[in-house]
């Protein structure tokens, strides 16, 4: 029995290993994916179709009724307070000297030119001595006013002040006479000798600047060249 099996296992390795040696080695390297190649398709194509013409559906005429043109009522209303232009005529008393005045929104305190300014003692009261230029080339009108306060006034296009005496004067305009603070100063270098502030145009009278002289020129009683 041992005789007979060896030969037949001996012949069986044999030929595993002959059948071995017989096949082709296998590639273990791996390989990288393939997409699958897609097939063309052709999109179907919608056919071009056309508006249907409208027919324009003509609308009815209208006819507007014809509005009558506005016109302005005259309510007969006034303002409570006389007008003023930029310009007009004031009474100064004492003194009894008619200025053309200049009226100014923007001054807080009203403003008349004067020369020879003092300052003087009376019976322990400080007065202010000065004297007006006569607009009508005469002497000078000279005054005596008790010295009511001083302010500062910044110089225009300056960072200066000026200090200037306030005397009380009368003013008149049209109607209107007022008991008012007036500065002292000297306004050579302008137009007008006066300057009328807001402390005479308040609750006064309404201000028209396209507008001048609208009151009528005071008339003075008599020149007075020295007034207390």
């Amino acid at each position: 029995m041992m005789f007979v099996y060896r030969p037949l296992m001996l012949g069986c390795c044999a030929a595993v290993l002959a059948a071995c040696q017989a096949t082709a080695p296998i590639d273990e390297t791996p390989q990288p994916p393939q997409c699958p190649t897609a097939e063309p398709r052709e999109c179907p194509v919608c056919p071009v179709q056309e508006c249907p013409e409208l027919t324009p559906v003509p609308l009815p005429a209208v006819e507007c009724p014809e509005v009558p043109q506005s016109q302005c009522v005259d309510t007969g209303v006034q303002s409570r307070y006389p007008l003023i232009g930029e310009q007009e005529w004031a009474l100064v008393e004492p003194g009894d000297v008619v200025l053309e005045a200049r009226i100014d929104t923007g001054a807080e305190t009203s403003s008349i030119h004067a020369e020879n300014i003092q300052l003087l003692e009376k019976d322990g009261t400080r007065w202010v001595r000065f004297s007006i230029p006569d607009p009508d080339g005469g002497e000078d009108i000279r005054l005596e006013r008790r010295l009511h306060r001083r302010i500062l006034i910044k110089q225009t296009g300056s960072d200066d002040y000026e200090r200037r005496y306030v005397v009380r004067l009368w003013i008149t305009l049209g109607d209107t006479r007022t008991w008012l603070d007036v500065s002292l100063s000297d306004r050579d270098d302008f137009e007008f000798p006066l300057l009328i502030g807001r402390n005479m145009l308040m609750d006064a009278f309404a201000v028209d600047v396209s507008q001048h002289h609208t009151l009528p020129k005071p008339v003075p009683e008599k020149p007075v060249k020295d007034a207390q």
